[in-house]
């Protein structure tokens, strides 16, 4: 990439009056429209004075932050314009969504995504009237905002979206607003320390824009009451060259902000023209620019309302006249308002924008609100995937259950093989913890990136490293957000338990997806894709802190038509849910694995089928007889790979001690397979239900997570009291890795305890059987304190075949 010419680098830094002009009038129609969507159903080109027929009858939105939005916004068109930059906005302050409609309005792509929203006084009106009401738009820069990849309802992941969506995106800038409430919020603190992963030779670049107007909701906000010299060596100790423009005259502050937004484009340049021409020496990472940006909240709004003070205070961030339809006085102050910015000078007659406006716009897909990577990249692009049954484990049936190997282990070596086959488009995303979850086989193909200084010490750690690793989950998720959304593909990978610090963001990223498979002009994306391992019951050494399965209780409330959950029992499983996963769409994946040596069970045919189905009774595993017709007298259900273990333990147990009790054992592999089809496209029909779980017999469930979530997921099924589900129970501390399940008693002897007692006959011996699973507790609780450890019978099991099925 050759850097941009002085002349127009010059030419951007120093703008004609005309110019200016054309900035201002862009900037000022932005403002009208945002004031309207926020008062107006009618009137909205004000022909005659406002009534307060003319005024919506809830006023929602805000304003305070939307002139800032704006003015940057006009500021980056017109670069765009003159430079030809592939370059995306991305708002942090989400509740400036009116004025990013705004802008996507003047730009024209708001009217190509809703053909109704046309460029006309009627179309005007429309646009007012949708804004924050029912059957409407939300008052966020949302996902029906065209252009958008990040929904500001939560705060704090602007930034991290913007830098995810430009690694591997070399010709892409992110202009990326961080609003100074924004800047108070934990993801946001964390984010600036991206640039220590951004490789000027191959990723494009995010130029933050700090906004600084002071205040939040209701109080100040940090860095607007800081000290500027403070706040600028924050931002030069992460590693920024900061340029700072302040003030609220016009034209100067067109006139400096146009200088700092050149310098810091030509500096971004600079950066590239270097890193592709002579290449990036590790440890040298750039200097790259940010602009901070001190501006009035409530810019160009009222000074004052009921003689108190609004504009630039914290009374501007909603809306500054909440009385108007009731207040006349108020309804006039908001005539004045808009009026002040000259309606007449920017929309003509029948309600177009003038050409004094759309001077600036830039054309096509240059468009900021029309670039291909603000709608998935413009157009999905598979991923070249390796045949996953060349990594798979490869055994006889007669052996399984009677050797151990460390599932993710093969997930890693999967991982390695997409890593080689499409060396642009996908990333692994984990905190930390990549050779810890057993992933590590990645590194044959790529390093972890970096781009600080190195030591000899350091492995695998380099500026051409593809694999993201750093300490915050926030960070890697985020980062996989920004990805995913602009069109690559990617595996979130973290601790169970700490897959909790960023399910927040797991829920926005779902709810995003859900509003935009609604929208015909939305783009299909790689599906969001996460792994958690170092699971709640293997968690023995770590602790109680790290032992917590909620993401799974969380994740399947959200809607059926986005989510899905994976609990594979073995490798091989997780090696085809894996390769299913990554051939997905608009989904959230999460599949749930331990990392720790566990048993194998299924072939990889048998995977195959068991993990496409979701669920499958293993006869191998019971002792029902298959050739009565009749129903079993127990059924023991299982969904995670621990507790798989105990359930087909128990179930053996029960074939060994007591073979006249008819035992079924069922696996359930994707878990929301057990909800009715009218509650989950996945969820099994009624047939497949009974024929797995009977309509009559108890079901003992051992669980990975939380009981509740299977009571959940088969609410309305036939007789759902006979589900005795055993699942974690917040027992849990540094222990062994068997006195995990018993402290929750989903161990094989409580298991075996269950059946029997929720057995609907009396079977002669199970009382004997139920006395030698309780002594075989009271022995384990002994011999766990006095060896440290687990006991042999525990250790040294192995799966036993029914001789039936072997």
């Amino acid at each position: 990439m050759e850097t941009t010419s002085q002349d127009i680098i010059e030419s951007i830094r120093h703008p004609s009056d005309q110019e200016v002009a054309n900035v201002d009038a862009w900037w000022r129609a932005n403002n009208y429209l945002t004031v309207g969507q926020i008062y107006l159903t009618s009137n909205p080109l004000l022909r005659r004075p406002l009534e307060p027929g003319d005024i919506k009858p809830r006023l929602l939105g805000h304003w305070g932050t939307s002139p800032g939005l704006s003015f940057i916004y006009a500021h980056a068109s017109r670069l765009v314009q003159k430079t030809g930059q592939e370059m995306i906005y991305i708002t942090g302050p989400g509740h400036g969504g009116p004025a990013i409609v705004a802008a996507t309005y003047l730009e024209g792509t708001y009217t190509e995504c809703f053909p109704d929203i046309t460029r006309d006084e009627e179309g005007l009106r429309k646009l007012f009237r949708q804004f924050s009401t029912p059957g409407g738009i939300p008052s966020h820069a949302s996902v029906t905002t065209p252009g958008s990849i990040n929904e500001g309802g939560e705060l704090g992941y602007a930034l991290v979206h913007g830098f995810g969506a430009v690694f591997d995106n070399p010709d892409l800038i992110a202009l990326t607003v961080v609003g100074d409430g924004e800047a108070e919020t934990a993801p946001l603190e964390g984010s600036w320390k991206s640039i220590s992963f951004l490789n000027p030779a191959r990723d494009g670049a995010v130029l933050p824009v700090l906004h600084l107007n002071g205040a939040k909701i209701a109080s100040p906000t940090v860095q607007g009451r800081k000290d500027p010299d403070e706040v600028r060596r924050i931002y030069e100790g992460h590693g920024y060259e900061v340029i700072e423009v302040s003030g609220h005259d016009l034209p100067g502050m067109h006139i400096r902000f146009a200088d700092a937004l050149g310098k810091a484009y030509a500096k971004i340049r600079a950066i590239q023209h270097a890193a592709r021409s002579v290449g990036v020496v590790q440890g040298q990472r750039p200097h790259w620019p940010m602009i901070i940006l001190r501006s009035p909240k409530g810019w160009t709004g009222p000074e004052t309302v009921d003689g108190v003070q609004v504009e630039g205070t914290w009374r501007s961030h909603q809306v500054p006249l909440s009385g108007v339809k009731d207040n006349p006085d108020h309804l006039r102050q908001l005539e004045a308002w808009m009026r002040s910015y000259r309606p007449e000078e920017l929309f003509n007659e029948s309600g177009t924008p003038t050409e004094a406006v759309r001077a600036i716009n830039p054309s096509g897909q240059l468009r900021m609100s029309a670039h291909p990577a603000g709608n998935g990249g413009g157009g999905y692009s598979p991923l070249t995937l390796p045949d996953w049954r060349g990594l798979a484990i490869d055994f006889d049936p007669a052996d399984r259950g009677t050797f151990k190997d460390e599932s993710t282990t093969y997930l890693g070596q999967l991982l390695e093989q997409i890593y080689r086959l499409n060396p642009t488009t996908f990333r692994l995303f984990c905190p930390d913890e990549t050779n810890s979850n057993r992933l590590g086989a990645v590194f044959n193909a790529s390093d972890r990136t970096f781009m600080e200084a190195t030591t000899n010490e350091d492995i695998k750690l380099s500026a051409e490293g593809r694999v993201m690793e750093v300490l915050s989950e926030h960070l890697t998720h985020g980062w996989l957000g920004g990805y995913t959304l602009t069109g690559r593909h990617g595996m979130f990978a973290s601790y169970e338990a700490f897959g909790m610090v960023s399910v927040s963001q797991t829920v926005q990223h779902t709810k995003w997806l859900e509003e935009a498979i609604s929208l015909d002009w939305r783009e299909s994306v790689p599906s969001f894709n996460i792994l958690l391992s170092s699971t709640a019951w293997r968690n023995d050494h770590n602790g109680f802190s790290h032992q917590g399965p909620g993401v799974l209780s969380t994740i399947v409330n959200m809607r059926g038509t986005i989510v899905r959950t994976y609990l594979p029992p073995d490798a091989n499983c997780l090696l085809d849910v894996s390769d299913h996963i990554f051939r997905t769409t608009d989904r959230v994946n999460v599949i749930v694995q331990d990392k720790q040596p566990q048993f194998q069970w299924l072939t990889p045919d048998e995977a195959h089928a068991h993990c496409r189905k979701g669920f499958g009774i293993w006869d191998w595993a019971g002792n029902e007889d298959l050739d009565s017709g009749e129903d079993p007298d127990i059924v023991i259900a299982c969904a995670g790979d621990i507790v798989t273990m105990e359930a087909v333990a128990a179930a053996q147990i029960i074939r060994q001690r007591l073979p006249h009790m008819r035992v079924r054992v069922v696996n359930v592999v994707r878990l929301q397979t057990l909800s009715r089809p009218k509650d989950h496209p996945t969820g099994m029909s009624d047939q497949d239900f009974a024929e797995a779980f009977t309509t009559t017999k108890d079901v003992v469930f051992c669980f990975h997570g939380y009981a509740g979530v299977i009571h959940q997921l088969v609410h309305g099924r036939p007789d759902v009291d006979r589900f005795h589900v055993r699942g974690f129970r917040e027992e849990g501390t540094t222990t062994t890795p068997f006195d995990m399940v018993v402290r929750n008693k989903i161990d094989r002897y409580n298991l075996v305890i269950d059946a029997i007692n929720n057995t609907q006959r009396t079977i002669r011996g199970g009382a004997d059987l139920t006395r030698w699973c309780t002594q075989q507790l009271e022995r384990h609780e002994r011999y766990k304190v006095e060896h440290l450890e687990d006991m042999p019978e525990v250790t040294d099991w192995v799966f036993e075949p029914n001789p039936e099925f072997s």
